[in-house]
């Protein structure tokens, strides 16, 4: 094969028709209409061959690690393998990959590590714009260890971070830098590479959620430059499991609670007890799922062309989603300006309806849409909505255009008084 055709060969991703055939809970009907999950980024809905890995694994490999039978060392293998798979996810190394919970859990864990060496006098940047995840468990060391935590504004009528605030904010005292990748409330995306060259300019770490921003662009953390970054499996069509990478260098050096039997070298020094093994072989099958939608490549090479293709589709809904909403007399709609960079993700309310209800209105037509402050309660207070919060829908992977005319001629007839 020529270089050109290989070239034209990445560029062939999987159509929608048949991505969708991978879903069963597609499937699924609700009062007589075929459900649109519109929930994604709350959750996605999960291929097929993610769950044939989990019950894989639970029946034919199941076992506590480094032990010497057989089932043990095939687990010690998929993890390994787990890790190889997420390293090439985020561009990173094998060994600075570590799993746990989900990224709320492995964000407290890693700030009572840093908080350990911390004191007053020293300080942390937060932002309003972040889920609440990115923000608790670096205000616990105010109160635990006397750090001051000092906190980006956003800016409520574009929805983005406020730069010349957070450029205030960072200074010589500042210890780590805490930022979003987006926002899971309104769709933000931010240049999380610009915040770093800012924090690190003060000799200050970062850390990076990129729990809404994974299923939707393909990460790259040493272009990102951050230190340690975080998102979360079930998000991007996989289980409940989250995933920590850090740089080498402070996996291995910063003082992590462990038991003192427990390995002592990264990446596993990160993780406490035992893992979910299951969870974490389904995780990586979602990326190879990911992955398979294109046809040739390494895996790496495939996930960018699988992420680009499904950037541009999703562009495209989020834009006839966005110009059927702002049509509708007593909508608003809340995020960027169309013109910024954004994931596909669209927060509204209904004036004559309180978010919950518009929610319930809707699955009464089977489209599953998500209400509330979706632990981003500061964007929700800052934006006017706080109470009742946003009703917000997202596109993923298994989107149509049809779904999306169903949500706006719901909401229409719902702001219409029609439903």
């Amino acid at each position: 094969m020529t270089e050109l055709a290989e070239r034209a060969a990445l560029r062939r991703v999987t159509p929608l028709s048949e991505i969708r055939s991978h879903f069963p809970a597609l499937e699924r009907m609700h009062n007589g209409f075929p459900v649109a999950y519109f929930d994604g980024p709350g959750g996605t809905q999960v291929p097929r061959a993610v769950a044939d890995a989990v019950t894989g694994y639970l029946f034919h490999h199941n076992a506590n690690t480094h032990w010497e039978y057989p089932t043990s060392a095939e687990t010690d293998s998929l993890l390994e393998d787990a890790r190889e798979t997420f390293a090439d996810f985020l561009n990173a190394g094998r060994t600075e990959i570590a799993f746990g919970a989900n990224m709320t859990t492995l964000a407290f864990h890693l700030s009572r590590t840093i908080g350990r060496s911390l004191g007053i006098g020293d300080e942390m940047v937060i932002t309003e714009l972040d889920h609440h995840a990115n923000v608790a468990p670096w205000q616990a060391l105010a109160r635990e260890r006397g750090v001051t935590v000092r906190v980006v504004k956003m800016k409520p009528e574009t929805g983005q971070l406020d730069w010349d605030d957070l450029e205030q904010n960072i200074n010589r005292r500042t210890k780590l830098l805490a930022i979003g990748a987006a926002s899971n409330a309104l769709g933000t995306i931010t240049d999380v590479q610009l915040a770093a060259e800012i924090a690190h300019s003060f000799g200050a770490l970062v850390f990076v959620d990129a729990v809404h921003y994974a299923p939707h662009a393909l990460m790259d953390v040493r272009e990102m430059n951050c230190d340690f970054l975080s998102c979360s499996a079930y998000k991007f069509y996989g289980p409940h499991v989250g995933l920590l990478y850090g740089k080498q260098q402070f996996l291995e050096s910063l003082d992590f609670p462990k038991l003192i039997p427990a390995p002592d070298t990264a990446p596993e020094r990160v993780e406490t007890g035992t893992q979910n093994h299951e969870g974490i072989v389904g995780a990586a099958a979602a990326v190879d799922f990911l992955a398979s939608l294109a046809e040739t490549g390494t895996r790496r090479e495939r996930l960018e062309a699988v992420f680009s293709e499904l950037h541009s589709r999703g562009a495209a809904l989020f834009k006839r989603m966005r110009d059927g909403l702002s049509s509708i007399d007593g909508v608003i709609l809340y995020g960027p300006p169309a013109e910024n960079a954004r994931t596909p993700t669209l927060s509204f309310t209904v004036s004559n309806c309180a978010s919950t209800e518009v929610a319930r209105r809707l699955a009464r037509r089977g489209i599953f849409a998500s209400h509330g402050d979706f632990y981003a309660a500061t964007v929700v207070e800052r934006c006017g909505q706080a109470g009742e919060g946003f009703v917000r829908a997202g596109c993923a992977c298994y989107t149509t255009a049809e779904e999306i005319e169903r949500l706006v001629d719901s909401v229409k007839a719902i702001s219409g008084g029609r439903e």
